[in-house]
C-alpha cells in the first residue's frame, strides 16, 4: 500500500509583501515528503479558503508579518467551515505576539510558529496532527 502524501498550502494572507518565512516553511515541508502548494503574496481570505478546497489540502498555513492575524486568521477558518471543509487544519506564524496566540487557538488555529522556530518542530507538528509518513 502506498504512503498517504498530505498537501499543505501555504499562503500569505493581506497586503504583507515579504514572503521568505512562508518558502522556507513550503520548501522545509516539501523536502520532509508534504506535497506543497504555495499561493503567493496578497491574498485574501476568500482566495486561500477556495484554493485550499480545490486542492483538497489537509492542512493551511498562513504567515503574517502586518499585524492582521487576528483578523485574517479566523476569516481563514470562518470561510473553509462555512464553504464545508471545516476538517483542514490551520496553522499560522510570522510576528504575532504571544498575548495573541490564545485568542487564534480559540478561533481554531491549531498552533502559532513565530520568527525563528525551527522548520523541524513544523514537520514533527504536522505529521503527528495529519499522519504524514516519516520519509
Amino acid at each position: 500500500m502506498a504512503e498517504r502524501i498530505c498537501r499543505v498550502l501555504i499562503a500569505k494572507p493581506g497586503l504583507d509583501g515579504h514572503d521568505r518565512g512562508a518558502k522556507v516553511v513550503a520548501r522545509a515541508l516539501r523536502d520532509a515528503g508534504f506535497e506543497v502548494i504555495y499561493t503567493g503574496l496578497h491574498q485574501t481570505p476568500e482566495m486561500i479558503a477556495n484554493t485550499a478546497i480545490q486542492e483538497d489540502v489537509d492542512a493551511v498555513g498562513l504567515s503574517v508579518l502586518s499585524g492582521a492575524h487576528n483578523r485574517l486568521f479566523p476569516e481563514v477558518i470562518r470561510l473553509l467551515r462555512e464553504k464545508g471543509a471545516p476538517g483542514v487544519l490551520v496553522f499560522g506564524g510570522g510576528v504575532i505576539p504571544e498575548d495573541d496566540v490564545p485568542e487564534l487557538e480559540a478561533a481554531g488555529v491549531a498552533a502559532v510558529f513565530g520568527p525563528g522556530t525551527d522548520t523541524n518542530d513544523i514537520v514533527t507538528f504536522l505529521r503527528e496532527r495529519i499522519r504524514q509518513p516519516s520519509r
